[in-house]
């Protein structure tokens, strides 16, 4: 099942909002290619993560217990 910018993973939830769209651009992508869900979700979660990383961006949300 594809997923967008509003239904998505619920793993990718505290991923800031750039940083999700990247990872289920690139979740979709491997479920084109043949991957499973579980392991398409976690290893675009962990390339979207170094893809914001490498550009210095914020990865996460901020929480309460951040502020």
């Amino acid at each position: 099942m594809p997923w967008t910018a509003k239904d998505y993973p619920v793993s990718m939830k505290n991923l800031t909002a750039e940083v999700r769209e990247k990872a289920v651009e690139i979740a979709n992508a491997l479920l084109k290619d043949g991957y499973e869900e579980g392991r398409a979700i976690s290893i675009a979660t962990a390339q979207a993560e170094e893809w914001a990383q490498n550009r210095g961006k914020q990865v996460k949300k901020k929480t309460a217990e951040d502020k």
